[in-house]
C-alpha cells in the first residue's frame, strides 16, 4: 500500500522507495526517531539524500508510510467488536486487547510515530485519518446494539464512536511509553470504559 502523503504519482514498482523504507526500518529498530540520521538511511538504500526527499516529505512522512501495514492489523482488532456472535464484554476486550498487541508487537514503530506527529502536520492528518476510518466500523454497532435492545439510546453512536477512539489513541500511547498502571489495568480499565459508554454498565 502507498502512503497518503507519498509525494509522487503511484508506480506499478518502486524499488528504491521500498529499500528506503527497509533501511528507515532497520535504523528506527537501531537508533530510534530522535536520532534517525536521514543520510545514513539513503546511504544504506543505496540511494541519495535527495532521493529520499523525493518520496517523503521528512521523516516523520517516512515513518508513517511504514506504519500503513499495521492498518490492517487495527481494522481486523475493529471487527472483532462487530461480531455479534460473542457476548458484549468478550468483544470488546477482545477487541481492545488486539489493540494493545498490535500496539506492542510493533513498539519502536508506534513509538516513533508518537513522536513525529507532535512536529509533522502531515504526520498528525494521516494518524488522525486513520483512527476516524474505524469510527463507521464502531458506530454501526452501537446503532445495532440499540436497535436490538442490548444498549441503551443516546448520545449520537457516531460522536460516540469518535471519542472512544481517541481514548484509545491515548490508551496506545500509555502501553508504549509506559505509566503507573500495568497492562491488565489499562484492558480493565478500558474495558469499563467502553461497556459504560455503550450499555451504561461496567459489571
Amino acid at each position: 500500500m502507498r502512503s497518503r502523503i507519498d509525494r509522487r504519482q503511484p508506480q506499478r514498482s518502486d524499488q528504491r522507495r521500498a529499500a528506503i523504507l527497509e533501511a528507515l526500518n532497520q535504523h528506527l529498530m537501531e537508533t530510534g526517531f530522535d536520532s534517525l540520521d536521514i543520510a545514513k538511511v539513503a546511504r544504506q538504500a543505496g540511494v541519495g539524500r535527495s532521493a529520499f526527499y523525493f518520496y517523503f516529505e521528512n521523516k516523520g512522512a517516512a515513518v508513517a508510510a511504514l506504519l500503513e501495514p499495521m492498518h490492517d492489523a487495527l481494522l481486523a482488532a475493529n471487527n472483532i467488536l462487530a461480531n455479534t456472535d460473542k457476548p458484549p464484554r468478550t468483544r470488546i476486550r477482545d477487541t481492545i486487547d488486539a489493540v494493545l498487541r498490535t500496539a506492542e508487537n510493533h513498539r519502536y514503530l508506534f513509538h516513533a510515530m508518537l513522536e513525529a506527529r507532535g512536529t509533522s502536520g502531515a504526520v498528525r492528518d494521516l494518524w488522525d485519518a486513520a483512527r476516524e476510518s474505524f469510527v463507521p466500523t464502531v458506530s454501526a454497532v452501537i446503532a445495532a446494539e440499540r436497535a436490538s435492545g442490548r444498549a441503551p439510546d443516546g448520545a449520537d453512536p457516531v460522536v460516540l464512536a469518535g471519542l472512544l477512539l481517541e481514548f484509545n489513541d491515548r490508551l496506545i500511547e500509555r502501553c508504549i511509553i509506559g505509566g503507573p498502571l500495568t497492562r491488565l489495568q489499562l484492558l480493565d480499565g478500558a474495558e469499563a470504559i467502553w461497556m459504560g459508554t455503550i450499555y451504561g454498565a461496567t459489571r
